[in-house]
């Protein structure tokens, strides 16, 4: 069947209100063919650079509260300034990408292979895409690339960056070649999504991973590689081989919820933010969202600060992100309780901040810290060095002095928080923890009485004891180095610099620690590598 623009789609146009855009999108993802990758991002592209373009109007600051209720079905509540996007212009530039994509010649080289390229002609008989078109596709799109590279500039998600700028981002990458192998009917070509990477998946039952994008330094160029290496390796970045991968509507989903609104540092565009609302909405009732945690996330961030009449709150939709994390993706997400915790954060309801930090780190003690998992460093450093202790600094003084530092299970939240940064270290290439860390920690450890150190029951992987794991203000400690710190923890007068060197320590526990092997004097089979300063 020839690719083109659906009849109904066509109808839509042309697109003067937030109404509108959602009738797009509903009507491509409800009608029985595929819904248009390349369509929806050309258009979502347009309008997020039409609307975050500075222009002489007075823009709106970031909030971090509205507390007036939004009906995004009300008209008289759009701007007028929203822009009039016509369908000559976006078929003018689906026409371009499509007949780029059509024009690839499939007879040159494949910069990923020494041997040439063969049987990469698509026949209709052809079940599934085999790797060397899948591999030629995402050449043709990265050698159409500008030179420069875009990790954290906005607005270089969609087609239409790619298309007006020959920018994209590493989204952006991934996404042009999942749509570009929807032009050319490889049907079974996917998006694959962590919560830090993309990469695509295809073959029977979407078996095969290629690296098509980068990630982290450029340097380290991994494109025309499987992602196995790094699920061998249990880096966070791969999620140990189940990342969000579903049909064309979770790719859709995928597109809506990587619109940003920015315009500066400082504003957000108040159109754009209603259009992104409306739009996980819309893909919410379609289903579209059911196994994507952290587009569930973003959607509860946006009713947390302007909540639609009617819909579930901002606190459900973030459980409902966990859940689906817990059910589909055997509880790997990170990102779903960081969601959640700050949300609590924000609420000043600490001790359920606590809480879902502990879980986070928790699911990030599944992994091996390694140098791609940057960004996730990044957050539990700023909740270790600043949240905490300003939570803590708050819980010290004024009013509400001592209340969260009586309760044991806070301080069993904290110590299941770091429990899980040190088993994230202990198979890791690269140390974590550093006296950056064990600073606030000591400091935060000595702000709790001994009266409510000792209402915690502590046991280790070793004991062997299940009648204290299930009992109240119990903490089960499954790394080596909190399981060393026990009896200090608990101690009535605490050793804070014995915690420290304690903490800092290099990890001795063996490669195989995290599937039950270590050897009987608690040595290594594999050394680790001697502890180098951090980078700045």
């Amino acid at each position: 069947m020839e690719f083109s623009i659906k009849e109904r789609s066509k109808q839509t146009f042309p697109l003067k209100h937030i109404k509108d855009v959602v009738n797009l999108f509903e009507a491509e993802l409800t009608e029985p063919e595929e819904p248009d990758l390349v369509l929806l991002s050309i258009v979502m592209g347009s309008l997020e650079t039409a609307l975050t373009t500075i222009k002489d109007t007075p823009l709106k600051e970031h909030e971090t509260d509205i507390s007036a209720p939004t009906d995004l079905n009300n008209e008289k509540e759009e701007d007028a300034d929203f822009p009039v996007l016509s369908l000559p212009l976006v078929e003018n530039l689906w026409n371009q990408f499509v007949n780029q994509v059509k024009n690839i010649n499939f007879e040159e080289e494949n910069e990923f292979e020494d041997r040439p390229l063969i049987e990469l002609t698509h026949s209709k008989d052809q079940e599934f895409a085999s790797e060397s078109q899948v591999k030629k596709i995402a050449n043709s799109i990265w050698n159409t690339l500008s030179r420069a590279y875009y990790k954290d500039k906005p607005h270089l998600q969609t087609l239409f960056s790619y298309l007006i700028e020959g920018r994209l981002d590493p989204f952006g990458v991934t996404y042009a070649v999942v749509a570009a192998c929807q032009v050319f009917g490889l049907s079974d070509v996917h998006l694959a999504l962590s919560e830090d990477h993309t990469w695509v998946q295809f073959g029977e039952n979407c078996s095969k991973t290629l690296e098509v994008t980068w990630h982290g330094r450029i340097a380290d160029d991994r494109r025309g590689h499987s992602i196995d290496t790094g699920v061998q390796t249990r880096s966070w970045v791969y999620l140990l081989g189940k990342p969000v991968v579903g049909s064309r509507k979770t790719e859709v989903a995928a597109l809506v919820s990587a619109i940003n609104p920015s315009v500066s540092a400082h504003a957000d565009s108040l159109e754009l933010t209603r259009l992104h609302q409306a739009l996980l909405w819309k893909l919410y009732d379609l289903n579209c969202l059911d196994n994507y945690p952290l587009a569930l996330g973003n959607l509860a961030d946006l009713e947390e600060s302007s909540p639609t009449p009617g819909r579930p709150s901002c606190e459900t939709l973030y459980k409902e992100g966990i859940s689906v994390a817990s059910k589909m993706y055997d509880d790997l997400h990170v990102y779903p309780y960081i969601y959640l915790a700050g949300h609590y954060y924000r609420r000043k309801m600490y001790k359920k901040a606590f809480e879902q930090w502990a879980n986070a780190a928790q699911v990030i003690g599944k992994y091996n810290y390694s140098r791609d998992d940057e960004e996730i460093y990044k957050e539990f450093l700023e909740i270790s060095n600043e949240l905490i202790p300003h939570v803590i600094k708050v819980e010290s003084s004024g009013i509400s002095a001592q209340t969260l530092l009586k309760d044991p299970n806070s301080f069993a939240s904290i110590l299941r928080f770091y429990d899980g940064l040190c088993m994230w270290e202990e198979e890791g290439s690269t140390p974590v923890l550093h006296i950056g860390w064990a600073k606030p920690l000591v400091n935060i450890l000595v702000k709790y009485d001994p009266e409510v150190r000792k209402q915690i029951k502590i046991s280790t992987k070793s004991d062997g004891d299940e009648g204290v794991k299930n009992e109240d203000n119990s903490v089960e400690f499954r790394s080596q180095k909190m399981s060393d710190l026990r009896d200090l923890l608990l101690a009535d007068k605490m050793n804070t610099h014995a915690i420290s060197l304690l903490l800092t320590a290099q990890s001795q526990v063996g490669k195989k620690h995290k599937f039950g092997e270590v050897f009987a004097d608690g040595t290594s089979a594999v050394s680790r590598p001697k502890r180098l300063k951090r980078e700045s």
